[in-house]
């Protein structure tokens, strides 16, 4: 690997990929729309090959707060990972070259 990237900063990268991947999921349980909506039938030629569209109960408050609390997690992590010291230790021209690599750097339990 061409880049000695820290321990810590490594950490940060494979915590950021598991908190996206739970936060994926999560949205992907979550109903359709965030505001109770009663949905609707097809029509014809207006995204009729997607069919009826189920009425959504909406979020509810906890559903709400949790999603919040991802989103918080998510931008803490992220910055965590872009204001780390190493980037300054890097060449200018080799950062978005660098920034790859630690995206692919696999983590200590192999699950990275």
């Amino acid at each position: 690997m061409p880049f000695d990237f820290p321990p810590r900063l490594q950490a940060l990268q494979t915590q950021l990929h598991r908190v996206r991947a739970d936060y994926s999921a999560y949205c992907r349980s979550l109903p359709w729309s965030v505001e109770p909506h009663p949905g609707w039938e097809a029509r014809e030629g207006v995204y009729a090959h997607r069919g009826d569209v189920e009425p959504s109960p909406g979020y509810t408050e906890e559903q709400r707060r949790r999603k919040a609390a991802f989103e918080v997690r998510l931008r803490r992590l992220a910055a965590a990972v872009v204001d780390h010291g190493f980037w300054a230790t890097v060449e200018r021209e080799q950062v978005v070259a660098a920034r790859m690599a630690l995206k692919r750097v696999p983590s200590e339990d192999g699950k990275g």
